[in-house]
């Protein structure tokens, strides 16, 4: 009968640590001594000296040496201070800014960069001004954000209708932009295939979605009986407040967004090309709102707010367009 054997490797510990041991080795990490940490967590050196010795239990290896007067750290106490710092630090930071917002009013919104960016942002001192008691927080992303599960209050969204308890704000034309000095400097842009005489700025992965293509100039070229005309150069962005970054800096011709470019074309910034050659857009703007923020002061306060500035940019709209057209046609409640 074959004898049983025994395996010299030890068995690893699969238990979590526990986080008041980790701010024991924090402070003696600190300090490089006992008696300081102590001090520091307002416990008795020996309390100090156990939690060590647990967390050591724990990890499997000595995380200090003990010297007479000092104490030194181990490579794996290095390693694990390396870890646990940051960590302990960004926690600590987390909870401060918790405690602080207790209390105080606050609405959070949801929606894209490139919007928050050029229509949002500009727009909120005003807001701040009338509701000063009020905070604002804004997250940004591509990931549409679920409102149902979620600390957030309401969405903007960009999208032909995205919930039927959406608000709308308001729609939209694609138009050329250019800076007044590219156009002052370039050849003359009098019918749809001049645009091809310049820089194209466009939006790089503007075929990976259905929505982006509305956006292509792929797509404009194409409305206009001109698309086997390919221009100088491209020039390609990943949002589309970069591709109006690019424009206002004179790099080229830019298709943008009217609702986004309205304020830049009515104070010069930007210039429209083309006007009559405009394209309707099936994608509008819209406000939704969470489950359980509508009944919140602050937050009707801030949706009241920004119903009234979709108008004015209604307004702006049809004043650049020098009259109503899809864009705000049906998106004036």
């Amino acid at each position: 009968m074959p004898h049983a054997t025994t395996s010299s490797t030890p068995l690893l510990r699969t238990r979590s640590i526990g986080a008041g041991h980790l701010r024991a080795f924090l402070a003696v990490a600190r300090h490089l001594n006992f008696r300081a940490a102590a001090d520091e967590l307002a416990l008795t050196q020996s309390a100090v000296s156990r939690q060590i010795q647990s967390l050591e239990d724990e990890v499997g290896v000595p995380l200090f040496l003990r010297h007479s007067r000092a104490v030194e750290l181990t490579g794996a106490g290095a390693q694990l201070l390396h870890a646990v710092q940051p960590a302990l630090e960004s926690i600590d930071g987390t909870v401060r800014q918790i405690r602080q917002t207790v209390g105080r009013k606050s609405v959070a919104i949801t929606t894209w960069a490139s919007f928050a960016a050029m229509w949002l942002i500009p727009r909120l001192e005003a807001f701040q001004r009338s509701c000063p008691d009020i905070d604002i927080r804004i997250d940004t992303g591509d990931a549409v954000v679920d409102l149902d599960t979620t600390d957030v209050d309401l969405a903007i969204r960009y999208s032909r209708s995205p919930d039927a308890a959406a608000q709308p704000l308001f729609g939209e034309e694609l138009v050329i932009v250019a800076s007044p000095a590219l156009l002052k400097n370039g050849p003359p842009l009098r019918k749809p295939a001049d645009a091809a005489q310049y820089t194209l700025i466009e939006t790089g992965d503007v075929h990976r979605m259905p929505q982006l293509e509305w956006l292509s100039w792929q797509r404009w070229f194409a409305a206009h009986d001109c698309d086997q005309l390919q221009p100088p150069r491209w020039l390609y962005f990943n949002y589309a407040h970069q591709i109006i970054q690019a424009a206002l800096a004179g790099q080229g011709l830019a298709l943008a967004r009217l609702p986004l470019v309205a304020d830049a074309l009515a104070v010069g910034d930007l210039i429209q090309v083309l006007p009559e050659q405009r394209l309707a857009s099936p994608l509008s703007y819209w406000l939704l709102l969470g489950p359980r923020s509508g009944q919140r002061p602050e937050v009707q306060a801030f949706c009241q707010w920004l119903i009234q500035e979709a108008a004015l940019t209604r307004q702006s709209m049809s004043s650049l367009q020098g009259s109503s057209s899809g864009a705000t046609q049906g998106l004036t409640g």
